[in-house]
């Protein structure tokens, strides 16, 4: 009788390597997703948004191999709404943020709802790990730090801006944490929360788990703050620009070169092969410090075009193509998104839309309004302001104590010329009226 053939010992050995090394690809059907967030970032700051004295060829490559949107909006003109706007598919002063959160309780204005469904909450329900590494400027104590709204790791900054880049600390504080453990770190923030988020990409590389990213910049608001050799090569390029706009084109040239890090590690990985990147900004870019928002009026704090339509540029996993979308969306829009990629479902009384579709393939526009808002202390008395369009007229207030404006964007995009009310404009006035109304309700102290 004889004996059943044994494997041979290399082939016992390249099944093993084949399980150890190709099948977690297979393995993981659920897409990573990183979320690259820049800090005032304008919408004319990027040469593939049309900058001419901007280099930003990483940022740039992704819009080739990708999605570039031409209407995406923050859902607030300030920091900490739009990051809950993002983090909760809501209309932040719905979910408690309508101003900028800070350490000061005199000049605080947001309080993120304790029981809220968060982004990263609702990944973990489909079994991703979830981090945010970078920027959260939603809270500065339990049970608002980012652990305990969802994210699996967190290794960044708490608050809301830095007073140096290389310190990292604001009004002599170190805000600096790895989850919740008080950290120091040396070099320049931007270089600093790449470098972290290379090694927690190399960490997620070996484990069969999807992941979620949240990757925050500072960069580059102020303080404008470019390394200096990056700074040397400005000048040394463009001394026909002023000082102020140097350092600016720097730290945005600085960024880009740490979002290519991002992008060649995950090449490097071939995680990119499975990995759904967006790159945009939370806000308009601040003109006092030098940003260009072209074409567009405004900038930071404003509710003209300027101040809330952003650069937002999508890659899918695994497909190279260029492609425009100028459908109006919302970055709150990205939450919805997220989900059903993972495979799970959302609240679909919420207002943010998935745009899962619209990435995908063509689809017929369907009409919607958007509102925008904030709240804020000092000069403006504690007091809101608000814009609304239905992605073709918007009404809007530049500040509490100036009359509402209207616009039609489909024949002024740069709100040159304010119309009079219309009769069609009380569909807005109303929308806008209720959700006034209903925001009223919610707490935020």
């Amino acid at each position: 009788m004889k004996e059943t053939p044994r494997k041979k010992p290399l082939l016992l050995l390249l099944q093993m390597v084949f399980y150890l090394c190709i099948s977690p690809f297979f393995a993981q059907e659920k897409p990573n997703i990183i979320f690259i967030l820049a800090d005032d970032l304008g919408y004319g700051d990027l040469s593939c948004y049309g900058a001419k004295d901007v280099q930003t060829p990483n940022i740039d490559l992704l819009a080739q191999n990708g999605i570039r949107f031409t209407r995406a909006y923050a859902n607030s003109t300030v920091c900490s709404p739009s990051r809950a706007a993002i983090l909760t598919g809501n209309y932040p002063d719905l979910v408690g943020v309508p101003g900028v959160i800070r350490e000061k309780p005199t000049n605080n204005w947001g309080n993120l709802i304790n029981d809220i469904a968060t982004l990263p909450l609702k990944l973990k329900k489909q079994k991703y790990h979830t981090a945010l590494i970078g920027k959260w400027h939603l809270g500065y104590q339990n049970p608002d730090l980012p652990n305990a709204r969802g994210f699996d790791f967190f290794k960044g900054y708490l608050g809301d801006m830095m007073d140096d880049y290389y310190t990292h600390q604001r009004a002599g504080i170190n805000w600096m944490r790895e989850n919740q453990k008080e950290i120091r770190a040396q070099g320049h923030a931007t270089d600093v929360f790449t470098d972290w988020s290379l090694a927690y990409l190399e960490k997620q590389h070996k484990q069969r788990q999807p992941f979620f990213l949240f990757l925050a910049y500072n960069a580059p608001h102020d303080p404008v703050q470019p390394p200096k050799d990056w700074l040397a090569k400005v000048e040394k390029r463009a001394p026909h620009l002023t000082p102020e706009r140097q350092k600016l084109v720097a730290l945005i040239e600085h960024l880009d070169f740490n979002v290519g890090r991002i992008i060649y590690q995950l090449q490097k990985m071939q995680l990119d092969k499975n990995t759904l990147i967006v790159f945009t900004s939370d806000n308009g870019g601040a003109l006092k410090y030098g940003a260009s928002n072209l074409p567009f009026k405004g900038g930071k704090g404003d509710f003209l075009e300027g101040g809330i339509r952003v650069p937002c540029i999508v890659q899918l996993p695994s497909q190279k193509t260029s492609k425009i979308i100028e459908r109006p969306i919302m970055l709150m829009d990205f939450f919805p998104t997220f989900v059903e990629k993972a495979g799970g479902t959302v609240n679909p009384n919420l207002p943010a839309r998935s745009i899962d579709e619209l990435l995908n393939k063509t689809v017929n526009e369907t009409p919607r309004n958007m509102i925008w808002m904030r709240r804020e202390g000092n000069k403006f008395g504690g007091n809101s302001y608000y814009a609304v369009s239905d992605g073709t007229i918007k009404i809007l207030q530049n500040n509490p104590f100036v009359t509402y404006q209207m616009y039609n964007l489909s024949k002024d995009a740069t709100e040159a010329k304010p119309l009079e009310e219309t009769v069609e404009s009380q569909t807005l006035w109303t929308f806008l009226l209720q959700h006034i109304q209903n925001a009223g309700k919610i707490p935020w102290q």
